[in-house]
């Protein structure tokens, strides 16, 4: 088996820092312009269609451009373009695609009807020029260079970045610009506890379920990190929110039982560590990705964060721990990496 550094996955990881960088240091022209073409129609409506990593870049949208832009976003259900052929009324919105590839067939019909109905339409992806490019009105180039992996890892942290971007676009505001322009120097340190990750995850070899929680912003980091763990170590990993994590799921926890908790500061820190407390109870293992010093002290394993990230931009960083523990653990169990059972780069689907 070869060294886990000469994996794609291993080196994609690692660009993370520099590519959000470039991302924040440079922003694209575009995305002022789809910020003004918003504001001047008025919208309030994000309509987002996407799959995969790119559906929980969707989920961070959600509370993002709700928080910060007091925009109604919603999800798309692709089947009801491509199969139902009942798609909803979508004039006065943004319909907005993300995608790595820009290649999904459904995806590209929600542009596409969107286009028909006179929304305006964007695309947030890694090939400007796809199928997904071509249906938005504007592109967002998501400029991560080729993604080689299948695992998608540095386009969905520039996913991220893009929407951070477009938010603080759509509304400025002196406070966000300040922490969007202060956020690279946090992830300078990101890879400190990577030895310390690769400890865990020989741990955790044997492992054959476990729970990602989080809530608020985070919410789409623990869908995210239970999608890593899933595709690259087959392990049954499932992602909750805290509140619905106490709605008949916290059932599952007994003796030793795996619960990854995802806590950086702000608003749910406080929510985390009951949630901490209330699993201990159970006789939980918790892992806590944190940098909040209650959390990480209550945790049986703990994955510390850079200091100083303010909520809104948490996930950016937070994921990367977790998709160093979904590597390592793969690596641990003699997988190859790069290459997933069963799973193609491009997923086409109707």
């Amino acid at each position: 088996m070869k060294p886990i550094q000469d994996s794609h996955l291993y080196q994609e990881i690692h660009q993370q820092p520099a590519l959000i960088r470039n991302l924040i240091d440079h922003p694209q022209d575009n995305i002022n312009a789809l910020a003004e073409e918003v504001r001047t129609r008025g919208i309030k409506h994000v309509f987002i269609a996407a799959r995969g990593t790119s559906d929980n870049a969707g989920r961070y949208a959600k509370y993002l451009l709700g928080a910060h832009n007091q925009m109604d976003v919603s999800l798309a259900t692709p089947s009801l373009f491509t199969i139902y052929g009942r798609p909803p009324y979508l004039e006065g919105s943004l319909v907005l695609g993300i995608s790595q590839s820009g290649k999904s067939p459904d995806i590209v019909s929600v542009l596409t009807e969107g286009r028909r109905q006179g929304a305006l339409t964007a695309a947030i992806t890694n090939i400007p020029d796809s199928d997904l490019g071509h249906a938005a009105d504007i592109v967002l180039d998501l400029q991560a260079g080729p993604e080689i992996s299948l695992a998608a890892t540095k386009t969905y942290t520039a996913q991220l970045t893009t929407l951070a971007l477009l938010s603080t676009a759509l509304n400025p505001n002196p406070q966000h610009t300040e922490d969007l322009a202060a956020f690279p120097g946090h992830l300078k340190d990101i890879f400190a506890i990577e030895d310390h990750v690769a400890r865990l995850a020989e741990r955790y070899r044997y492992m054959t379920h476990c729970v990602m929680i989080g809530r608020g912003y985070n919410y789409a980091t623990a869908f995210e990190f239970s999608l890593k763990v899933k595709e690259l170590t087959y392990t049954i990993a499932e992602p909750y929110s805290s509140a619905d994590f106490l709605h008949g799921p916290v059932a599952l926890v007994d003796q030793g039982f795996p619960v990854f908790v995802l806590a950086p500061s702000g608003k749910m820190v406080g929510e985390m560590v009951a949630l901490i407390k209330t699993v201990q109870q159970r006789a939980a293992e918790v892992v806590v990705i944190s940098d909040e010093q209650e959390p990480l002290t209550l945790a049986d394993q703990q994955l510390q964060l850079p200091a100083g990230i303010p909520e809104w931009l948490s996930p950016i960083s937070a994921i990367i721990p977790g998709q160093l523990f979904g590597m390592y653990l793969a690596h641990t169990r003699g997988f190859d990496v790069d290459q997933p059972r069963g799973l193609n780069k491009v997923t086409k689907t109707w």
